[in-house]
């Protein structure tokens, strides 16, 4: 590791912010885990993510980076590559897992490879789109490359028009047939699925909801028959395992419950799950007595290069 010989504790760079769309969420995120670090005994470093990135870890010399980054360029392998050049050990999924997760579509052909359950789902220009239906209502239109319900368009099936966009979504975007039913999700430690969660909402489970005090109610472990709560542990571990990840991940699921186990589907993979005070993957490690300072400290440790 890099480093100073004469250091009493590992000195550990949180990196947080940068440029996507995420950033806010990233900060919060990032001062969570720098306080529960230095909790934990380690010397820590906040870094706000930007160009000059790889100059300042050049010269904090950090034993190990916490990439507490959400979005673009920090989650999808442009900083786990860069990380893997200056060969500092960093947190969660390497540059494969971390591109291949990012890519809603190419990760949906790795989740139907390992025979998980997805729906169907097409890559289109933003102006066809707009234009017409690309598939039979409802679906949803979503960027191809965001986290966080970033850009969430829902066509529900009495609308007749097409969905106008806006300016901020990108020229390319994924179209997906909708998933009614419950949002559920399971997060991945290493080797071990550690539980369930039922979001409830009063609408869209969009990101107003995920990160404000108050936006959605959390029921862990999930109130839900056995069958379908092992299942979804069991999906989440292959869908971990499918897109090469390491570290923590979570998965996100939608349940019918009138289909029972058919009515289970899978919808993505988070490699850097949100570690905000309102976080599901946090919260679902208290549950199984895991705090967040010892949680913190298990992703300093699982931490790697060149994987």
């Amino acid at each position: 590791m890099a480093g100073e010989s004469s250091r009493t504790a590992p000195r550990i760079a949180v990196l947080m912010g940068g440029p996507s769309a995420e950033r806010e969420v990233s900060l919060v995120s990032g001062r969570a885990c720098a306080a529960a670090l230095r909790g934990e005994g380690y010397e820590v470093v906040e870094i706000d993510a930007g160009r000059d990135l790889s100059e300042r870890l050049s010269a904090c010399a950090p034993d190990v980076v916490f990439n507490a980054l959400h979005g673009r360029w920090g989650e999808d392998g442009c900083v786990q590559g860069m990380l893997e050049w200056l060969r500092l050990p960093y947190t969660h999924s390497g540059v494969l897992a971390s591109a291949l997760a990012m890519d809603k579509q190419r990760s949906k052909q790795a989740f139907r490879a390992a025979g998980l359950p997805v729906v169907e789902s097409v890559i289109a220009r933003r102006t066809e789109v707009e234009a017409a239906h690309v598939m039979a209502p409802p679906y949803v239109v979503k960027p191809n490359n965001e986290g966080s319900s970033v850009g969430i368009h829902i066509v529900r099936s009495e609308v007749d028009t097409p969905p106008r966009l806006g300016g901020q979504m990108p020229d390319i975007v994924m179209v997906e047939a909708y998933a009614p039913g419950r949002e559920l999700t399971a997060t991945v430690m290493g080797d071990r699925a550690l539980t369930v969660t039922d979001i409830l909402t009063d609408g869209w489970y969009d990101y107003h909801a995920k990160y404000a005090e108050g936006g959605s109610r959390h029921v862990v472990p999930a109130d839900i028959p056995s069958e379908i709560f092992e299942a979804c542990l069991a999906y989440a571990l292959r869908a971990h395992r499918a897109l090469g990840c390491r570290g923590l991940s979570r998965t996100d699921f939608r349940w019918d419950e009138a289909r029972g186990l058919d009515g289970l589907i899978l919808l993505e993979t988070n490699t850097q799950p949100g570690m905000t005070p309102t976080s599901l993957s946090p919260e679902q490690a208290a549950s199984c007595g895991i705090s967040f300072g010892a949680l913190c400290r298990w992703i300093v440790e699982d931490a790697s290069c060149a994987r």
